[in-house]
C-alpha cells in the first residue's frame, strides 16, 4: 500500500465552461497532461477541484469520468469527504462503485467535532466500504485538527485507513505521525512547500496543487527525494519554491486555475464564492509564469 500511495498525486482542478458547467473535454486533457508527465495519481473532487460547489450529482460524475478516462494508468483517489458523516458515506460508496483506487476523506468542516467525534466519523466512513481511505487533515480549512493519537487509533482499528494527507502545517506533528504509524501506513504532504522536508523525515510523497501546472518538475523532484538523491532534490525544490509560495497568494484554487488559464489550458472560470484574483496579485502571478517560462 505504501508503494501504491507514494510519489506525486495531482489534486486536479475542475475546469468549467463559460456557463460554469463542468468541461469534461478539458478535464480529460488535464488528466492526460499529468499522466504523460509522470505523476503517480489523480485526485479529483478535492479542495483544488472546488468540491464544495459541485452538486452531489456532479461530484459523482466527475469521479466516474476520471476513473474511466484514467483507465487504470495511475491510481485515482477521489475526494469524498463532507461535514455530514451520512453524506460522506454516500459519496464514498458511490466512488467505490465507480472503481476508484482509494477515497480521500477530509475532516468534517464547520462542525468542529471532538476527537471522539472525529474518530467515529472516519471509522463510520471506513466501515461502509472496502476501498482504502486516506484521512485528509487540514485544520486551516476545517477548524479542527486530527490529533496523532486519534489518527493512530483509526489506523489500528480500521484496516482500510491506510494513509493521511497531512496539511496541518505542523511539521512536528507530521514527524510524530511518521514515528508512530503502523507498518504500511503512508504519510503524504498536503502542501507542496513542505513536501521535500516531509520526505526527508520519512514521508511518502505529496498530494500536489503545483503539479497541475508543472507535473514533470514535481515528479522529478519527488522521485529524486524518494530515491535518496537529496542534493538534486534540494536544487529542484529551490527552483520551484517561488511557485509554491505564489500558488497560495490567494485562496486555492484561484492562483493555480489562473496559471492554467494563462497557459491556455482552461478557461478561468470559478463558482462563487470563489472568484478571480485581484489585479495586484494577478500581475504577480503573470510575472512568475513568464519568469518560469510556463507560457
Amino acid at each position: 500500500m505504501v508503494e501504491m500511495l507514494s510519489g506525486v498525486f495531482t489534486a486536479i482542478v475542475t475546469p468549467f465552461g463559460e456557463d460554469e458547467s463542468v468541461d469534461y473535454e478539458v478535464l480529460g486533457k488535464l488528466i492526460d497532461f499529468n499522466i504523460e508527465n509522470g505523476i503517480n495519481g489523480i485526485v479529483p473532487c478535492g479542495t483544488t477541484g472546488e468540491s464544495p460547489t459541485l452538486t452531489e450529482e456532479e461530484h459523482t460524475k466527475v469521479v466516474k469520468f476520471t476513473v474511466d478516462h484514467v483507465n487504470g494508468r495511475v491510481p485515482v483517489i477521489a475526494g469524498t469527504g463532507s461535514n455530514s458523516t451520512a453524506t460522506a458515506i454516500v459519496l464514498t460508496k458511490e466512488a467505490e462503485r465507480d472503481g476508484v483506487t482509494a477515497a480521500l476523506v477530509v475532516n468534517p468542516y464547520y462542525n468542529k467535532p471532538t476527537q471522539e467525534g472525529l474518530y467515529r466519523h472516519f471509522k463510520a466512513v471506513a466501515d461502509s466500504v472496502s476501498i482504502p481511505i486516506v484521512v485528509y487533515n487540514i485544520k486551516g480549512r476545517t477548524g479542527v485538527n486530527v490529533e496523532t493519537d486519534t489518527l493512530m487509533r483509526l489506523a489500528n482499528d480500521c484496516e482500510n485507513i491506510v494513509a493521511v494527507k497531512e496539511a496541518s502545517g505542523d511539521m512536528d506533528q507530521m514527524k510524530d505521525v511518521i514515528a508512530k504509524r503502523p507498518e504500511g501506513f503512508s504519510v503524504l504532504s498536503g502542501d507542496d512547500g513542505v513536501a521535500l522536508e516531509l520526505i526527508k523525515n520519512g514521508g511518502n510523497g505529496v498530494i500536489s496543487v503545483a503539479s497541475n501546472v508543472i507535473p514533470k518538475e514535481m515528479s522529478e523532484m519527488v522521485s529524486l527525494a524518494l530515491s535518496g538523491n537529496m542534493d538534486e532534490a534540494e536544487k529542484k525544490n529551490a527552483e520551484l519554491a517561488e511557485l509554491f509560495e505564489k500558488e497560495f497568494i490567494e485562496t486555492n484554487p484561484i492562483p493555480i486555475k489562473a496559471m492554467l488559464a494563462m497557459k491556455g489550458m482552461i478557461k478561468e472560470v470559478y463558482r462563487l464564492p470563489i472568484c478571480e484574483m485581484g489585479t495586484k496579485n494577478r500581475k504577480i502571478v503573470e510575472e512568475l509564469v513568464q519568469k518560469m517560462n510556463l507560457i
